[in-house]
């Protein structure tokens, strides 16, 4: 597992991109340890990444290991202020040492961005796993209140419905207590059923269900002026699963299901001009799916300043 990391200095100014009419902000919190590779893609081997070089340098070091980072996206959509995912968060009690009791400044590169927290109507959880909902809460005398609260926080119930299923072990219940449960009695959790063909949440911002890494996880797709966009959530971890989709993450619960989500989605992206936009992917972040030989690449498309 991890070791604890360091966060790196804000970025200034926020790194963008532009779909349409709608401005996609990438919120940096912190990249990720470089034993985060080997531990949640353990595939992913130097050998593979050296089959695929246009993974360096951008997406792999030297080493061939593989580079991750966590962020969330913020946009606007028809005057509606959305955030996707909340990342890891600071302070909280978590098993994973590069997650334990984090410090960043998080907050001040989502004002920074124009995003202060009172103004966010609503909060997309691709998945409740802890680093998609950290910033959920915040600490305040020794309770966690909602970080977001004029919000919505959505998140689909087949998700929700899973783990309350379930026979967590100690570390999610701490992060249940912690990210998910405060939100839930404040009123602001949203369950939501999502079809198969997608659910509308604002004009042009869909859910779309992309089930493998965990039962409910959906992907955010936009769609403004004729320009299209996908942010992936965890069904699409590093881009090094472009080049062989077959690659498991440790933590997937359907392993199978989730390869198979994978790869429907990327043949559907493959050779259009739909930005994917990856939650873990580090700089440049975004990029276009580009059939080579008999799976993928990502053709990266550099943010630009917002």
């Amino acid at each position: 597992m991890p070791t604890p990391y360091t966060a790196p200095a804000p970025q200034s100014p926020t790194p963008s991109w532009t779909v349409g009419d709608i401005v996609v902000r990438r919120i940096d919190e912190v990249e990720l340890p470089p034993q985060t590779g080997p531990w949640l893609l353990p595939g992913a081997t130097p050998d593979v990444v050296a089959g695929s070089p246009w993974l360096q340098p951008d997406f792999a070091g030297a080493d061939r290991v593989l580079r991750l980072a966590s962020h969330t996206f913020a946009l606007e959509a028809d005057g509606l202020r959305i955030l996707v995912d909340t990342g890891i968060g600071n302070g909280k009690d978590r098993a994973n040492p590069a997650w334990n009791q984090l410090r960043t400044d998080y907050l001040s590169r989502l004002e920074q961005a124009g995003f202060s927290p009172d103004t966010i109507d609503i909060v997309v959880l691709t998945h409740l796993h802890t680093d998609h909902v950290g910033w959920n809460t915040r600490s305040q005398e020794g309770t966690w209140i909602p970080t977001f609260p004029g919000a919505r926080y959505i998140a689909g119930r087949t998700e929700w419905d899973y783990w309350a299923s379930v026979d967590m072990e100690e570390a999610r219940k701490q992060m249940f207590r912690d990210s998910i449960h405060p939100i839930n009695d404040h009123g602001l959790l949203d369950l939501v059923d999502i079809p198969n063909d997608g659910l509308d949440i604002a004009p042009g911002i869909t859910l779309i269900p992309t089930p493998g890494h965990t039962p409910g996880q959906v992907a955010v797709r936009l769609n403004s002026q004729g320009s299209t966009a996908l942010i992936t959530g965890d069904c699409i971890h590093h881009p090094v699963q472009l080049a062989q989709p077959d690659i498991h993450s440790h933590v997937d619960i359907d392993p199978t299901q989730a390869e198979a989500t994978r790869r429907d989605l990327l043949a559907a992206l493959a050779d259009t001009d739909t930005l994917l936009l990856g939650s873990h992917f580090p700089p440049p972040t975004a990029g276009l799916v580009h059939s080579h030989r008999t799976t993928y690449r990502l053709h990266p498309v550099p943010a630009q300043p917002a």
